[in-house]
């Protein structure tokens, strides 16, 4: 057998279909997903002192509340796909300091921080997703969307890195955060970017994953 006959589809395209895909980035269909969590004691264990540390941080009533809401609404099957095609890492030893970062293949996802005693947050996006007409202008970015997205148009940053399609929001604050998270253009913006680098195939940061932290974006976290 040759070696294109013989690989399967990569990343979440093992589990869903592209009509399946476009269900749940549109809002039309919940999926059903695994029943039961493939934990690894030994991997919960190692970054269970970085967890213990996570709690007695202030922000960490806020930053829990969040990561459900992320958890539950921005990722496909979490529980089928945790850890292989996502993870979230407690308390990273990169240079910006996060609190968690959620990845996917290569790429980082999204990011809380501590902002004082509270919260802010790094999404990253499809630039066309926030622009009039989806073109890839950042001059054509829609920031009145944005805005109306947010509590505050102070909690609202925004940055374009390297990249053709590529663009980095940042919002200040867990109230703000939960209200971007739940504007629907936001969340399927954050969906259908997180769509393309689930699809791209495994994660590449399996080795850091956060067992505890993922245990609250599950909503099976201590109440």
């Amino acid at each position: 057998m040759s070696k294109t006959s013989s690989q399967g589809p990569k990343g979440l395209r093992q589990f869903l279909d592209p009509d399946q895909q476009d269900a749940w980035l549109e809002g039309r269909a919940e999926l059903a997903d695994a029943g039961e969590r493939q934990d690894a004691i030994e991997q919960r264990m190692k970054y269970a002192p970085r967890f213990q540390k996570l709690l007695r941080r202030s922000q960490a009533p806020d930053l829990l509340k969040v990561l459900e809401l992320y958890g539950q609404t921005c990722i496909p099957m979490p529980r089928a796909t945790e850890r292989y095609y996502w993870s979230v890492s407690c308390l990273p030893s990169t240079s910006d300091k996060p609190l968690v970062r959620v990845n996917a293949s290569w790429m980082e996802l999204f990011t809380l921080y501590a902002d004082g005693d509270g919260l802010r947050a790094r999404f990253i996006v499809h630039l066309s997703d926030f622009t009039t007409d989806g073109v890839l202008a950042p001059e054509a970015v829609d920031q009145s969307f944005l805005e109306r997205c947010v509590r505050a148009p102070a909690d609202l940053t925004y940055s374009f890195p390297s990249g053709p399609d590529i663009f980095i929001v940042k919002i200040r604050g867990a109230a703000s955060i939960r209200d971007f998270l739940a504007a629907p253009r936001a969340l399927r913006a954050v969906r259908r970017f997180n769509l393309t680098h689930m699809n791209r195939g495994r994660n590449a940061y399996q080795a850091s994953h956060s067992y505890s932290v993922a245990d609250y974006m599950l909503g099976e976290g201590a109440t």
